[in-house]
């Protein structure tokens, strides 16, 4: 009941927590410390004369581009440059445009392993992962016509997770474990390479009330690291009961889909 009590709160009446991510960019200003996309991030790490203190902000667009927006300008107001990643369900190619236009990162978050064995009832990860090949191409179609239509290659990408994935034990960005994949997509780096995770001293996430932030707050990280990455939810700053619904409807029907 409890954790029932605390998802409707999180989903329905939480305030917002816009002030506090305001808050975040000028703390972190004042300790010092760049703030900058994944991708500008990935490619400095092999440079011979690297930042010094950075926060690396990463947003996940599952749901809730109203409130991504809100953070974006935000991050407007403060000079501070991030990486936002949509979904195909959360596309908005004027938005992203003007991402790119301000020096952060418009990119996909990709689900193509689950989606597929969503829409193909798959149950085992042996009869999954030898579809693989038919799921490289319908990511490399994807990746494709969103660079074309955005303007702009893809240069790092970002793994959505999904209870199909829980499930089977197959996760998304197993994919892109093929380099000629890669290659061929022109991706430079993707969020959960070990190359670029370990290039920070803490990774922290966003979590839903009450924990709210994983393993520790970055007000606490500021000064203790020195090169810190930060990965947030639009959905968990900002109630939006609409989409919080939308979100949840969804999620319930393929569950139920998942067991026909």
């Amino acid at each position: 009941m409890k954790t029932l009590l605390n998802r409707v709160y999180a989903d329905y009446l939480m305030p917002s927590r816009l002030g506090e991510y305001a808050a975040l960019l000028r703390a972190a200003a004042e300790a010092g410390y760049a703030q900058v996309s994944v991708r500008s991030f990935f490619r400095d790490l092999n440079r011979t004369a690297q930042r010094g203190r950075t926060l690396v902000h990463r947003h996940d667009i599952d749901s809730d581009l109203r409130t991504a927006k809100k953070m974006f300008a935000i991050e407007a107001r403060h000079g501070v440059q991030a990486s936002y990643y949509f979904r195909l369900c959360t596309l908005d190619y004027g938005f992203m445009r003007e991402i790119e236009a301000a020096g952060s990162e418009a990119s996909y978050h990709y689900e193509e392993i689950a989606d597929f064995a969503k829409r193909h009832r798959i149950r085992k990860s042996d009869e999954l992962r030898r579809r693989f090949p038919e799921i490289r191409e319908l990511f490399a179609r994807n990746i494709g016509q969103i660079a074309t239509r955005l303007g702009a290659p893809l240069a790092t990408v970002a793994s959505h997770g999904d209870f199909a994935n829980r499930r089977l034990k197959v996760i998304n960005h197993e994919l892109l474990r093929d380099a000629s994949l890669r290659a061929r997509c022109g991706i430079e780096c993707e969020s959960y390479d070990v190359e670029l995770l370990r290039g920070f001293d803490m990774y922290i996430s966003d979590r839903k009330h009450p924990v709210y932030y994983h393993p520790i707050s970055p007000f606490e990280a500021l000064g203790r690291y020195e090169r810190i990455c930060l990965l947030t939810h639009p959905v968990q700053w900002e109630t939006n009961w609409i989409e919080s619904t939308r979100c949840n409807l969804r999620r319930l029907l393929e569950e139920m889909a998942w067991r026909v």
